[in-house]
């Protein structure tokens, strides 16, 4: 689902762990300790003290490289010969899940949790990748192309300030992506009951629908995330961030990759 890492409440966390509270928008300043000094009329800046655009797409590449390993060696693990469901791969979905939850109550480790993450959700990933791949042939390549197809369409919009990220439109973002998790926990709660309301059958006008918008609303999500990090680099975050940044990125980009191939699933379906 959505990025739940990058939000006030876990940045006011690492602030207060890392240093004073900068301005009355909850971004924090550097440290006054390490502020420039001036030498021989000369200023010496915070060097590797502050978050950089530089560092949190250093620190995303990373990430995604650990992640592209763990999914080679899920996809060739995946039991899918049989057609059925890998669950093999559910271990790495809760060991995702609980990074994610350290990472909200401890946001200084995302040096560590975030590979841990990578590794554990790359494995997921390739899993139920080969998985998706042994029914529908090709199906991975096209929702791998889709998803950086988008990723980059959305990257060159809040560039060119074609959609600027608002208060409002962060709030609607934010709501909608809560709402679609409830909805989705709902449906899930229901076809353990035998219910089926129709977004886990592929062949569902229904479950396109919801599938279009879930894809939709991840894409918007990554402008949140470039939106934090520039933020967060104009006001002189802790270092730290970057890390934290990466992480909630590449929970994104996840979210993005499997609402694509879920939907491209569907799509095949009819």
């Amino acid at each position: 689902m959505s990025n739940p890492i990058l939000n006030d409440k876990t940045f006011g966390k690492l602030a207060a762990e890392s240093g004073p509270v900068g301005d009355a928008a909850g971004w924090a300043a550097p440290d006054p300790a390490s502020r420039a000094t001036r030498v021989d009329d000369q200023v010496s800046p915070w060097v590797g003290r502050v978050m950089t655009i530089g560092g949190s797409l250093t620190a995303t590449g990373v990430l995604l490289v650990l992640l592209l390993g763990a999914a080679t060696v899920g996809w060739q693990a995946a039991p899918v010969d049989d057609g059925g469901f890998p669950a093999i791969s559910l271990i790495g979905v809760f060991v995702g899940m609980a990074c994610v939850f350290g990472l909200m109550f401890k946001p200084t480790l995302a040096k560590v949790l975030g590979p841990i993450y990578a590794i554990a959700e790359g494995f997921f990933v390739g899993s139920i990748s080969a998985y998706y791949d042994a029914r529908w042939n090709g199906i991975v390549i096209q929702a791998v192309g889709a998803t950086l197809g988008v990723a980059l369409v959305m990257l060159v919009l809040y560039a060119t300030r074609t959609i600027r990220v608002t208060d409002r439109l962060r709030s609607v973002i934010i709501s909608a992506t809560l709402g679609l998790a409830v909805f989705y926990l709902f449906s899930w709660i229901l076809s353990m009951f035998g219910t089926d309301i129709g977004i886990f059958n592929y062949s569902s006008g229904f479950g396109l629908i919801v599938s279009i918008f879930a894809a939709g609303l991840a894409a918007f999500n990554l402008l949140l995330d470039f939106d934090f990090i520039e933020r967060g680099s104009q006001h002189g975050l802790p270092k730290t961030m970057e890390w934290v940044a990466a992480f909630g990125l590449l929970v994104t980009l996840v979210w993005l990759y499997l609402e694509m191939l879920r939907l491209l699933a569907r799509l095949q379906q009819r």
